[in-house]
């Protein structure tokens, strides 16, 4: 944290949101359109690190009984489609595009609950709060990609919802360092507890007992 945002009171050691009594976690838009090489954007270096680290958190969620709601982004055309600025949303981000598949690594289809989200958050007009208010969640766990965009967007939300969120920087990627450490370090001084695999891990672990 820069000097000037600590002495105006953006100060993390002062006030961490800590974690809550019960948790869930979600997986934002690790399709294939991501995770697959052959695509524009698959493929990055912190988005297959974020897949491989998902995946492990995701183990231990599973088996601890924690809810896990899993994303992808299609459309029907471009016609329902927001102002996108990425070009391939346009090419691959379609219903029933493979490139719209979510990754198997991180995919559960007889645990998760799987749904499409139409903007930048995966609240935007989506049942992932419903889904979470009837487990009585008051963590949650964001992982995925892209950092800067739909990341950024659900930690947001996930605040402005009255959740605690937590962030595993190591189960989150970006197209770029900068971007991905920019972005958690602002969303760190403002909304979100910055984590990782690790601890979030040993968090569930410890609270099992409340989640089976």
């Amino acid at each position: 944290m820069s000097d000037i945002y600590k002495k105006i009171g953006y100060d993390n050691d002062a006030h961490p949101i800590g974690f809550g009594k019960r948790a869930g976690v979600v997986v934002i838009d690790l399709q294939l359109a991501f995770t697959d090489p052959q695509y524009a954007l698959g493929g990055l270096p912190l988005v297959e690190r974020a897949t491989e680290n998902t995946a492990k958190l995701l183990e231990v969620a599973r088996r601890c009984g924690v809810p896990v709601a899993s994303c992808y982004t299609a459309y029907q055309s471009e016609r329902d489609m927001p102002y996108w600025k990425v070009a391939a949303v346009y090419d691959h981000f379609l219903y029933g595009h493979r490139a719209t598949e979510l990754e198997p690594r991180i995919y559960d289809p007889d645990y998760d609950f799987k749904l499409c989200k139409s903007g930048a958050s995966i609240f935007f007009r989506t049942p992932v709060e419903t889904f979470f208010t009837r487990a009585r969640v008051d963590t949650v766990i964001v992982t995925g990609c892209m950092t800067s965009g739909c990341i950024r967007a659900s930690i947001i939300d996930s605040f402005q919802n009255g959740y605690r969120t937590i962030v595993p920087e190591d189960c989150v990627g970006d197209a770029d360092e900068r971007p991905h450490g920019d972005n958690l370090r602002d969303v760190g001084r403002r909304y979100a507890d910055i984590s990782s695999c690790e601890e979030v891990c040993a968090y569930l672990e410890e609270s099992r007992g409340r989640n089976l």
